[in-house]
């Protein structure tokens, strides 16, 4: 299971989208809850890693520990990544974030079926230079109701044209195989 991870954040260290894909079985869903995404299947996670180069075109990732309970698999490290372009409704300032993040990882067939990216939306805004509700009004639209976020509802508003790759209509987000709700 961690080789897989592992092949995975070198693809996309590599911003290489193609070899991501091959390591994604069909059913995948690909989640970043601080944008509001989830993406199903082959054609929402291709256009979804193109979206997420296309905005952090130098996006890196360490991976430095990991735990599996035989089902699912655990990693954390560091993503390093500059936010360039106007998709999230801001002028970002050029500087290079660094963050520590988690994800959860779900395996079918032995390839990744489930992938869930978990980082500090405020700590990437701060070192962006950019307004962090700013930026949830662009994703998440309007105001923010940070108890419904909490609960995994999404709020209208993230559907426009800026965004190559909207959430799908699902109102929660569902949870991986083998964990608890």
């Amino acid at each position: 299971m961690f080789e897989l991870a592992q092949e995975l954040a070198v693809a996309k260290s590599r911003q290489d989208v193609p070899a991501a894909m091959k390591l994604f079985h069909r059913d995948m869903v690909l989640e970043a809850p601080a944008f509001g995404t989830t993406a199903r299947g082959p054609d929402e996670n291709e256009k979804a890693l193109i979206g997420f180069f296309a905005s952090f075109p130098d996006y890196g990732i360490e991976l430095q520990g990991h735990a599996d309970n035989g089902d699912a698999l655990v990693c954390w490290g560091t993503a390093r990544m500059t936010m360039t372009g106007d998709r999230f409704g801001v002028v970002p300032d050029g500087r290079r974030a660094e963050l520590p993040v988690f994800i959860q990882f779900a395996f079918k067939d032995g390839l990744i079926a489930g992938e869930r990216f978990f980082f500090d939306l405020s700590a990437l805004c701060a070192q962006s230079g950019v307004s962090t509700d700013a930026v949830r009004r662009t994703v998440f639209g309007g105001a923010v109701d940070p108890e419904a976020l909490a609960h995994g509802h999404r709020q209208p508003g993230f559907l426009d044209a800026r965004h190559p790759h909207p959430p799908s209509s699902t109102s929660r987000i569902e949870p991986i195989r083998g964990e608890e709700t």
